[in-house]
């Protein structure tokens, strides 16, 4: 094995991670800050992906479509937020999962309606596509290089939103005690609805993002909502800072665990269905390390207990 091969799947990990971070911190932001168990953050990450390919086929400008998606995801966002969810911050957190599982279905069959079953196609922009040369003599696509650097800089602005900003005061004083700010003439209806907007944004440019990667479809953001809340228990929910140390544990740990364990155990096969046992171990590894965690800290690395 070539030290340039596990640079390579070191940088895609380090991609994964950072764009699972950018899904997941919307999430943990809705989830500290309001509660709210929400199973519909997959659908807006689908919504952000085809506003991004509608808009990117009909103007020719990926950039355009990028711009689109956050628009797109923030107004659904913010809509499902006045209409759905205003009415579920009272209620217990089964009837949340319900609420939020039919939005998926609605969501799903709407997006289906309006773009039809078959797959959607983002081209990466032209001056992106392509590899670029790394020290060591390592061509490597610049388009994810791009990613990893727009993954760490929304990294940075949420951590200085969070920290540094009166939206983000707010935020944080309005996870510890709601009712407080509340009292202290906050509007926190208008908080939880930028909140959410926030987060849908994110889920959205994550979509987006992500599509030109890989085909846009229906029902692409349920399989990335299951990793979504991976982070965010491994992290600490409520967390920015756990959720960006979950994700970048998430991201390194399944890709190299999918490319070191099928190699390390490839001689050894499951008869029953000829699967390597290094390859069914790696599709388990993120689900060993939450596990793991949740045993040694059951608040999450950074979450309360």
């Amino acid at each position: 094995m070539s030290a340039l091969l596990l640079i390579e799947q070191a940088l895609n990990g380090l991609q994964y991670g950072v764009m699972l971070f950018v899904m997941a911190a919307g999430l943990t932001l809705v989830f500290g800050v309001m509660g709210l168990i929400n199973l519909a953050h997959g659908s807006l990450y689908m919504v952000g992906a085809f506003a991004c390919a509608a808009v990117a086929a009909a103007t020719g400008s990926f950039w355009l479509g990028l711009a689109a998606s956050l628009a797109a995801a923030a107004a659904a966002g913010a809509l499902v937020e006045l209409t759905v969810i205003r009415r579920l911050y009272a209620r217990d957190h089964l009837d949340q999962v319900l609420a939020t599982f039919a939005l998926i279905l609605v969501f799903s069959e709407g997006t289906r309606w309006l773009f039809g079953s078959f797959p959607l196609y983002l081209d990466i922009p032209a001056g992106l596509s392509g590899p670029v040369t790394l020290p060591g003599g390592l061509d490597y696509p610049l388009y994810r290089l791009v990613l990893i650097g727009i993954g760490l800089a929304i990294a940075g602005g949420l951590f200085w939103l969070i920290g540094h900003t009166r939206l983000g005061i707010r935020i944080r004083a309005g996870e510890a005690d709601r009712e407080m700010i509340a009292a202290l003439g906050v509007d926190i209806s208008r908080l939880y609805t930028a909140v959410f907007a926030l987060g849908a944004a994110l889920a959205g440019l994550a979509g987006a993002l992500v599509g030109a990667l890989q085909s846009v479809q229906v029902g692409m953001g349920e399989p990335v909502l299951i990793l979504a809340f991976v982070v965010i228990v491994i992290g600490g929910i409520g967390s920015i800072k756990g959720a960006f140390v979950g994700a970048l544990l998430v991201g390194m740990t399944d890709t190299l665990g999918r490319f070191l364990l099928p190699a390390a155990f490839g001689h050894i096969m499951d008869p029953s269905s000829a699967t390597s046992v290094g390859a069914a171990l790696a599709s388990m590894l993120i689900y060993i390390l939450m596990a793991g965690v949740l045993v040694v800290r059951p608040g999450g690395l950074y979450g309360r207990a």
